[in-house]
């Protein structure tokens, strides 16, 4: 007789469900191959036992670590959360875990620590990737697990990666400011090397170029507050001041904003502005802020599944690019006097 003090175990389960362990397991593991009626009897000796699987055993036993590391550039920025939500309610489905390392804090370089020392199948079954500027020899030791790229992407890391469409998103929104009747457009920019800044300047150069209008005037930023608010000044001193902003981030765009209302200018009276990414606060910052909208839960869910998918049939080439769509606000009005 069992001691009622004793901790449930699956023979327990199996004896009042009538059916042998491998059963049991079965049903706890891919109920989908287990007959209904049989399912059915072992769920409820489940549920009258109080049986719970022992998930570090298990994991164990199939040499599985029960968890996928996420590797994000800024934790403080709040456009991850959202892709990290997603990410972790795909994987919750499987019994696996999210684990997220910072690699801003984190020390690249080191040889034998660092971060190189989480890329490991001792650390994490998979890697989900959302910093574009991590060496990709960083991931070429053979002990690394499967990889995929989120949102950002490595040059010279090959992998399948699930993207917005970067360069679509930024032709959206110059056009929106085109069509209001603006023609002195500035654009700022995230860092040049990063993938991001460069396709959303490739969807920038599509807008101009179906007008057959020349370049506009550029700002290189850094995808942050700060970065945002410091372009307000570099706008003020053009010749020609620009009527309209197109910023590669929510976050540079409502910094600008910031800097503009400081010096005097109304947004959107004397500039319009546009971001990209629809984070939280855009719609609630002092102007709502129009932008261009990533569905990023979505996209960090994909990213998990394609994750998975990946661990058992790899598929190096493969790309999913996600659709966007532009957002209309406060912060862009017609050209005053057009």
């Amino acid at each position: 007789m069992r001691d009622p003090e004793q901790a449930p175990r699956i023979h327990d389960v199996a004896k009042l469900a009538g059916v042998s362990v491998a059963t049991v397991s079965r049903v706890l593991s891919n109920p989908s191959i287990v007959a209904e009626r049989t399912r059915l009897a072992v769920e409820k000796a489940v549920a009258e036992t109080g049986y719970t699987v022992n998930v570090m055993a298990r994991n164990l036993r199939q040499q599985q670590v029960g968890g996928v590391l996420a590797l994000v550039p800024n934790l403080a920025n709040p456009f991850f959360s959202s892709i990290l939500a997603g990410i972790a309610d795909a994987l919750r489905e499987e019994g696996l875990s999210l684990l997220v390392l910072d690699t801003r804090r984190a020390d690249t370089g080191s040889p034998t620590g660092g971060i190189r020392s989480y890329l490991t199948r001792s650390r994490a079954d998979g890697l989900i990737v959302l910093d574009g500027s991590l060496d990709p020899a960083l991931f070429s030791q053979p002990s690394c697990p499967p990889v995929v790229q989120a949102c950002e992407w490595i040059d010279g890391l090959a992998g399948p990666r699930v993207l917005a469409d970067n360069a679509a998103g930024a032709r959206f929104a110059v056009e929106h400011l085109l069509g209001l009747g603006h023609r002195r457009i500035m654009h700022v920019t995230g860092p040049s090397e990063n993938t991001l800044s460069q396709s959303r300047a490739a969807g920038v150069a599509q807008a101009l170029a179906a007008l057959g209008l020349a370049p506009v005037a550029r700002m290189e930023g850094a995808f942050t507050l700060a970065s945002g608010h410091a372009a307000a000044a570099a706008l003020m001193a053009e010749p020609e001041r620009p009527t309209a902003v197109f910023c590669d981030n929510d976050e540079m765009a409502i910094g600008l904003m910031a800097g503009l209302q400081a010096r005097g200018l109304r947004v959107p009276d004397d500039v319009s502005i546009v971001g990209f990414d629809n984070i939280e606060m855009a719609a609630y910052a002092n102007v709502p802020l129009t932008t261009v909208r990533q569905k990023r839960a979505h996209l960090g869910r994909r990213a998990a599944e394609m994750l998975l998918a990946h661990r058992a049939a790899p598929k190096l080439d493969e790309e999913l690019i996600l659709p966007v769509e532009l957002v209309i606000r406060q912060s862009t009005a017609p050209l005053q006097g057009a």
